[in-house]
């Protein structure tokens, strides 16, 4: 793996040796163009500086998790469960939690659910990997959210054992995986049942990353989706200033009803996935919790603008900024966005180099696998939590596997 350090002075070293090796008799007009042009000067130093310094600590500082046996996430569990650990989770716990989820039961290998669901795709996502593992799991109550946003919050009342899939550190919320890793993400024309099985998205965006390499990536940013925070808006207008820079539109939401809904501009046409994979910059902003697009931009092998840090799913955490992306400020203004857009542009090799990274680990450890381990993990441990032994509430009904068309 080439260290920032060793890229630095291979670019020193290019700039300052224009010799043969380099510039053939017949190219050397051209070769002193290219000296006078690239030159790697004290004011691009200058400029650029915290993000060299960001990127030489992060490797500095960088140990890969060892994901055998889930390693790279086992800290989020035990973090979310630490608060239970003193005084467990007795049946009130429970009793109250109730309201603000949906209630599960797994009784003798079996997955019972209240009769009603907010969400049904939601809770089919859930459910898929629920009915997977419950033969090799304890009797346990569950209250599992199936809203974007979590449930329990830190400065109102005391911690209630409740399953969210996203959370800032403000929050008591266990995190799980997020349903839409089966079924029941995001609804859009392009994926009108939700976006759903990540098995299949790694398939299809792994073989559009095959067909869009680095070199042949277009050399902008890119971005579409709904106005669901005003975060975004600084990269749309940034797009309509500079579009040679950055294609960043709105599309339309359930709940659009004109232009002022994206930004005084007509909705763009919905993005499918793949199609984010034939540029060499994509962001991520949050939208009402934690993003579904955040795992597949990954996989395009392109490099990924992660614009803010509070909001985070299960995985988040085993993932470093400079190692794995680059990090945005959730407020940054048009000219922080051009300005490290130009970094990454001028420094191409890294860029690449960050966004193999990126790639390698959502591949090598967000399978499915990976999925079903953490969930089984993660019921165990909280198994232990109950201070009382679980039995079947006769009102729920039992869930039994479909096969998914």
């Amino acid at each position: 793996m080439l260290t920032l350090s060793y890229i630095f002075l291979v670019t020193i070293f290019w700039i300052s040796n224009c010799e043969e090796q380099y510039c053939s008799i017949e190219s050397v007009g051209h070769c002193k163009e290219e000296k006078k042009t690239n030159i790697y000067n004290k004011d691009l130093n200058k400029r650029f500086n915290k993000y060299y310094h960001a990127l030489e600590e992060a490797e500095q500082n960088y140990k890969p998790c060892n994901n055998t046996n889930n390693g790279c996430y086992k800290d989020v569990i035990i973090r979310d469960l630490k608060t239970f650990k003193q005084k467990g989770i007795n049946k009130d716990l429970i009793n109250t939690s109730k309201n603000r989820g949906t209630f599960y039961q797994i009784i003798g290998g079996n997955v019972y659910r209240q009769t009603d669901c907010m969400f049904p795709s939601r809770c089919a996502g859930i459910e898929h990997f629920l009915l997977k593992l419950a033969p090799d799991l304890p009797d346990v109550d569950l209250v599992i959210n199936t809203r974007d946003y979590p449930q329990t919050c830190k400065h109102f009342g005391g911690p209630l054992p409740i399953f969210s899939f996203s959370k800032t550190p403000e929050y008591y919320d266990i995190t799980y995986p997020a349903w839409s890793f089966w079924e029941g993400g995001p609804a859009i024309s392009l994926y009108p049942r939700g976006l759903g099985r990540w098995d299949e998205h790694r398939v299809s965006l792994d073989k559009a990353s095959k067909n869009a390499p680095w070199s042949k990536k277009e050399g902008k940013g890119f971005f579409r989706g709904s106005r669901t925070s005003s975060e975004r808006d600084n990269l749309v207008l940034l797009s309509r200033s500079k579009p040679d820079l950055v294609d960043a539109q709105y599309t339309k939401n359930q709940a659009w009803k004109s232009d002022e809904d994206t930004l005084y501009a007509a909705p763009a046409s919905e993005a499918p996935l793949e199609s984010h994979c034939k540029y060499k910059y994509l962001f991520n902003f949050k939208g009402v919790a934690a993003s579904f697009r955040h795992k597949h931009l990954f996989l395009c092998q392109s490099l990924v603008f992660h614009v803010g840090d509070e909001w985070t799913e299960f995985y988040y955490d085993a993932m470093v900024p400079w190692i794995h992306y680059i990090p945005i400020p959730k407020d940054a203004d048009q000219i922080v966005l051009e300005e490290i857009m130009q970094f990454a542009k001028e420094n191409d090799e890294l860029s690449k180099k960050i966004a193999d990274q990126g790639k390698d680990f959502i591949w090598n450890n967000l399978r499915m696998s990976d999925i079903v381990h953490f969930w089984k993990k993660l019921i165990r441990r909280y198994s232990k939590l109950l201070t009382y032994k679980p039995s079947l509430d006769e009102t729920l009904i039992r869930i039994e596997k479909k096969e998914r068309s």
